[in-house]
């Protein structure tokens, strides 16, 4: 008898959705991730779009791991983008889907200048909680997993870039909470791997946690770019604690 091979569907095959696609085909997974266009640049490529109430899209793998991987940003933008979810979380039951993981983000929490980690209560202060706190529910609710992502960085996403000259709305004392694209990857392949004993909940977050002014300095001396300007020099340590995942076996294994 051959070995049954692992299958994986990617909702929002974007910056991070799209590598994990195919790191895993790689590994001899079969894969599908999802975008909105019709045309396919890839063969792993499958439409999904929310229209007239229902998901239209093309995929077909049973049986198979379901990871969210659609940004946080989007969930502003796109006013649907719950009904999209639950949708999909009933197409994944009616799939035989092994597991759901929503990748969400650390913006969850408050702004309060704590330490937080995935026990820390959650007070809904701004119009940006709320919509990841309903995701987040509706996901654990069904039975599935939430990766709760700090800020990315990785392939163009470069922070000695992105902020080059920039006046940045916070203080220069603030900690960063950021974390690698790579190492997101390999903790959403480590909680598929442990899923069974796996909590519902954990911070994805670099262990690391320099202060802005800091941290952008020295990214922009890397790539010989201007440094921002911060509107405050209050301190402001807020920091994402995202060691419980490595209870799972994980490591952080790439700088921020």
């Amino acid at each position: 008898m051959g070995t049954i091979k692992e299958r994986l569907i990617v909702l929002g095959a974007g910056w991070l959705g799209h590598p994990l696609c195919l790191q895993q085909l790689a590994q001899g997974w079969d894969v599908q991730g999802t975008h909105r266009g019709i045309e396919h640049q890839h063969a792993v490529q499958r439409r999904l779009v929310f229209e007239n109430n229902q998901l239209s899209h093309q995929l077909d793998l049973q049986d198979a791991w379901w990871v969210c991987a659609i940004p946080p940003r989007s969930r502003q933008a796109d006013s649907h983008y719950l009904e999209t979810l639950k949708l999909a979380i009933e197409l994944a039951g009616n799939m035989n889907a092994k597991g759901f993981l929503l990748c969400s983000s650390t913006a969850v929490y408050g702004p309060d200048n704590l330490i937080y980690d995935e026990q820390s209560p959650i007070v809904v202060t701004s119009p940006r909680q709320q919509p990841l706190l309903e995701a987040e529910q509706c996901v654990l609710n069904a039975g599935g997993k939430v990766l709760r992502l700090g800020g990315l960085i990785g392939p163009d996403r470069e922070p000695g870039r992105f902020v080059a000259g920039k006046e940045l709305q916070s203080s220069s004392r603030q900690s960063v909470n950021m974390v690698q694209q790579q190492d997101v990857i390999n903790a959403i392949i480590s909680v598929l791997d442990k899923w069974q004993i796996a909590a519902p909940i954990y911070n994805v977050v670099n262990p690391a946690h320099p202060t802005k002014a800091d941290y952008y300095q020295q990214k922009c001396q890397q790539y010989g770019t201007q440094t921002p300007t911060f509107i405050s020099d209050e301190s402001a340590e807020r920091i994402i604690d995202g060691s419980a995942i490595e209870s799972l076996g994980f490591n952080y294994q790439f700088d921020i």
